[in-house]
């Protein structure tokens, strides 16, 4: 009986570990470089001592004063390279383009991150096409099912609940922007969490450009509803001329605070996902301890991974909701004439 738990036991941390070395490959973005090897060496001895089959020495490792940390291990991770790797399978290059001479500054070079933006994107137009090729075949008295189901309510949810309950009357301009923006960034999201993929949303350059668009709808939006004179009055907040010299800087500046909050906001979540889920795989690595594993590093690395599967949705919805709410507040009239005329008659 005893021989019998003994083996149960050593079969369960075997387990354990080749899931604890899953979790740690499962978002490596590039084969480490040579001063990394003597950090996966740790952890690859700390496989060993749980699964009885002992690990190869690695090839570069180095005396204890050379070896790179485990935070410039995990920032190695997360950052975006050149290099999609598929450990231990192999790695792909991907192409580096020229730069024009005096712009070098100006890297158009194709990334993980970028061969990340165009999976997702073909993964949507897969996904909507078979979506709408079954609403073709459908009569009017069947529901949608499954794939199509699915799809439908978060359609719903995205135009009820947020274009039309944060603009108003005139949402249907912005909803093609709006469903779009949604499941672009929910795909991104997702894929963060498949093995040997990358999260395009952890960059900032992809972020960025996804608030300056909103900012580009938003402009053209109160342009379109109050014209130049009225856009230009906004700027005053509707306050006496003896304030203007404080409130128009105030107003411009809120003007670019809002896609930078919405940039930022996107890209610190998602990176932060990540990088916890390696720091807590890494502590039971750097203390050297099964114990660790068993106890904290696994179960928590498990909870933080099920976490970013909400996470992934929440953060495609935070995104949609301001910007469906930066551009209902920007198109609103707010009534300064009214505002004036009440101020000069008191």
């Amino acid at each position: 009986m005893k021989r019998v738990n003994v083996i149960h036991a050593k079969a369960f941390f075997r387990v354990i570990a080749i899931f604890a070395t899953f979790l740690l490959n499962a978002n490596a973005h590039a084969v480490a470089s040579p001063d990394q090897h003597a950090v996966v060496s740790q952890s690859s001895a700390a496989v060993s001592a749980l699964t009885g089959v002992a690990a190869e020495p690695a090839p570069h490792a180095e005396a204890a004063e050379g070896e790179e940390k485990a935070g410039d291990v995990i920032m190695h991770h997360v950052r975006d390279n050149s290099v999609i790797a598929f450990d231990p399978f192999g790695e792909i290059h991907l192409p580096k383009i020229a730069t024009v001479p005096g712009f070098e500054w100006f890297d158009i070079s194709i990334t993980k991150h970028v061969v990340m933006l165009w999976v997702a994107s073909a993964l949507l137009l897969l996904v909507f096409s078979l979506v709408g090729s079954k609403y073709s075949r459908m009569t009017s008295s069947q529901a949608p099912k499954g794939l199509a189901n699915a799809m439908e309510a978060l359609v719903q949810f995205v135009r009820t609940d947020v274009a039309k309950a944060n603009i108003g009357p005139g949402y249907e301009k912005y909803l093609n922007y709006l469903l779009t923006v949604f499941f672009f960034i929910l795909f991104c999201n997702l894929l963060g969490l498949v093995p040997y993929a990358a999260t395009a949303t952890s960059n900032i350059s992809v972020t960025l450009t996804l608030a300056c668009i909103t900012f580009f709808i938003t402009q053209v939006a109160a342009l379109k509803a109050h014209g130049i004179k009225g856009y230009l009055a906004h700027l005053t907040g509707g306050t006496h001329p003896a304030l203007w010299i404080i409130m128009i800087p105030i107003e411009f500046i809120g003007l670019f605070t809002k896609p930078v909050a919405l940039s930022i906001r996107l890209f610190a979540n998602m990176t932060a996902g990540h990088i916890m889920i390696l720091s807590l795989i890494f502590i039971s690595f750097i203390l050297k301890s099964i114990v660790v594993a068993l106890v904290m590093s696994v179960p928590f690395s498990i909870f933080i991974y099920l976490l970013e599967l909400f996470v992934a949705f929440l953060q495609a919805f935070i995104f949609t909701m301001l910007s469906s709410l930066f551009i209902g507040l920007a198109s609103a009239h707010e009534g300064h004439d009214e505002h004036e005329a009440a101020t000069a008659s008191h």
